[in-house]
């Protein structure tokens, strides 16, 4: 081959190599451009990731403390709460409370009321579901017991406690004139002439007869109590031969019976405390039933005191003479039974030993009075002795203490 031919070849190979070297070059570089480009794209995505998560998690209002009550129903998954959640504008982004929900819990979510406030994050949030928040009533078919000698607001409570009727909602219908008017129709022997007496703190008191009640779901306030007074005129009906023993009508007879049930408790203590009632009627003496007067003061409390006798009230059977003007609670059969068949005697006094339930009878006040002092005055002082004895020693304890505290101090 000759030189020239030589150097050609050698010319065209040098101008190939530099060719491939560029080619690389650039090759390189572009690859690297789109590496970075790559990590930077990478990086720009999981920083605005980042900050999307944190303010989807994050407070709706950092400075907002105001109360947000929400309520999850029975039988709601991570998505129905974050849901709620979301349209109560507790919680930015439903979506993503939903998969936090989802990979952070390990609890069951719980059904319930809350109070979140727009400064909670996710995590506080989470935490409050998790302890719970106060139960969600659901309406059943139950049972209500009215027992012996309540009163319509304890039996109101009652009925609040294990049905959908609220106490409120109980009182209200129990005192609705047209409610009361309605039932009068219904019971129309019973119940004659019960709203033209005067000085009745509730008209229908004494009518709830106590007795095992079927509650269904759905059912009414009205429907309820015209269950309960229903009740009360079978009782009625059972018993209007048995009325022409006495002399009060079925209302006195349920009044005089609500006080007896709660002054004796044996059926014969019942039947001799109606006589002892009978008695102080007959010669015109006031009844004098604390039972009464606790009535009239709204309270229930062991002893009643001087100032709680002076209460101005037709119930206070110390100021006013005779029968309250009604009920004071939903008398038993039994007591009722007592009031129509008494225990004729003669006394005119009875007191209660609070310790062991017996009952003693006297016909004259010295004889009562002494009972009066051997068990009610002395169990009332022997209780006001232990009381400041208790004070007393509380007080000693902390004066103990100061001075203790004042040693210390001193050292010091």
């Amino acid at each position: 081959m000759s030189d020239n031919k030589w150097q050609e070849l050698r010319e065209i190979a040098k101008k190939e190599e530099t060719k491939d070297a560029k080619l690389h070059l650039w090759t390189n570089r572009i690859v690297r451009y789109i590496l970075l480009a790559i990590v930077l794209i990478v990086v720009v995505i999981g920083v605005s990731g980042y900050f999307y998560v944190q303010n989807g998690l994050g407070p709706v209002d950092e400075s907002n403390q105001e109360t947000v009550e929400v309520t999850i129903p029975v039988g709601s998954n991570a998505s129905d709460i974050a849901g709620i959640l979301s349209d109560a504008g507790v919680v930015n982004n439903a979506q993503l409370f939903d998969y936090y929900l989802k990979f952070n819990n390990n609890d069951e979510l719980q059904a319930g009321h809350y109070e979140f406030n727009r400064s909670m994050g996710a995590e506080e949030i989470l935490g409050t579901i998790q302890e719970g928040g106060e139960p969600i009533f659901v309406d059943a078919d139950t049972t209500i017991t009215v027992i012996e000698g309540m009163q319509i607001e304890e039996i109101a409570a009652i009925v609040g406690e294990n049905t959908a009727i609220t106490a409120e909602e109980f009182i209200d219908v129990v005192n609705d004139e047209d409610f009361i008017a309605d039932l009068q129709t219904q019971f129309p022997s019973m119940l004659a002439g019960l709203t033209e007496i005067e000085g009745l703190n509730y008209t229908l008191e004494g009518y709830l007869f106590p007795a095992t009640y079927d509650y269904f779901a759905g059912m009414t306030a009205q429907e309820l109590i015209t269950q309960m007074i229903g009740a009360t005129n079978n009782v009625y009906q059972s018993l209007l031969a048995d009325l022409e023993y006495t002399y009060l009508d079925f209302h006195q007879v349920l009044t005089l019976a609500s006080v007896v049930e709660r002054e004796a408790v044996t059926q014969e203590d019942r039947q001799l405390v109606s006589g002892v009632f009978y008695n102080r009627i007959e010669v015109g003496m006031p009844l004098q039933s604390d039972i009464t007067v606790l009535y009239a003061l709204g309270e229930h409390k062991e002893f009643v005191t001087y100032s709680d006798l002076e209460v101005d009230s037709p119930y206070n059977t110390y100021m006013y003479d005779g029968l309250p003007p009604g009920p004071i609670n939903s008398p038993s059969l039994m007591s009722i039974e007592s009031v129509i068949y008494p225990e004729w005697n003669n006394f005119y006094y009875f007191v209660a030993d609070l310790d062991t339930g017996d009952v003693y009878y006297s016909s004259t006040i010295e004889e009562h009075d002494a009972l009066v002092e051997e068990y009610v005055n002395a169990r009332q002082e022997s209780i006001e002795n232990e009381e400041n004895s208790s004070t007393n020693e509380e007080m000693n304890n902390t004066s103990e203490e100061e001075s203790v505290i004042i040693e210390e101090s001193v050292t010091e």
